[in-house]
């Protein structure tokens, strides 16, 4: 497992070191020890699988507030996706910048999203499964959101949206008022 800064302080790409043999392969998706280099003593007490339907689909951008902010660490088990964490921490440098990855079935990649962040991700194939590692269970009461299309991130999406949640096409866009997220 080798552990790669981004641009965005804290995000982390992870690429994973598969062995193989004739009988296929093996890859250690967590290894507390080894994650220690981004954060000691992380603990996921959720973790959640998506399945989603239908290249060119978004899903997000989500976030959890204090005092359930989550980090997730993210990886693709089929297709590929084009996978997006915007910054939203108040006071940080680079307060809504968003960087992307490929995340895919077979390039080896996870990314590490530290909590102050928005997640989302567009599908680049018609079939993709996600494996989240979360460090807060679920709160919906603390679950809000930010458009794909908010011209304020203005972010690069690789297709053009097929599918997007009611939900998802309902927040506002981001306001003069927002200034991030407390920690």
């Amino acid at each position: 497992m080798n552990l790669y800064p981004t641009p965005l302080a804290d995000l982390y790409e992870i690429r994973h070191t598969p062995t193989g043999d004739a009988r296929g392969r093996f890859t250690r998706l967590f290894c507390e020890k080894e994650l220690s280099a981004i954060r000691t003593s992380l603990h996921f007490p959720q973790i959640n699988f998506s399945e989603t339907h239908g290249c060119g689909t978004i899903r997000g951008l989500h976030y959890q507030t204090p005092p359930v902010a989550e980090a997730k660490l993210v990886r693709c088990l089929r297709g590929r996706v084009f996978d997006v964490a915007v910054d939203l921490r108040a006071g940080s440098p680079t307060f809504l910048h968003w960087h992307a990855l490929e995340l895919a079935e077979d390039n080896d990649r996870a990314v590490f999203i530290p909590e102050g962040f928005a997640h989302g991700f567009q599908t680049l194939t018609d079939e993709t499964h996600l494996l989240y590692m979360h460090t807060a269970p679920w709160a919906p009461a603390y679950e809000v959101g930010l458009r794909h299309d908010d011209p304020r991130l203005a972010i690069a999406w690789p297709q053009p949206v097929s599918t997007l949640s009611k939900r998802d096409r309902s927040y506002a866009l981001i306001d003069n008022v927002f200034t991030g997220v407390v920690l």
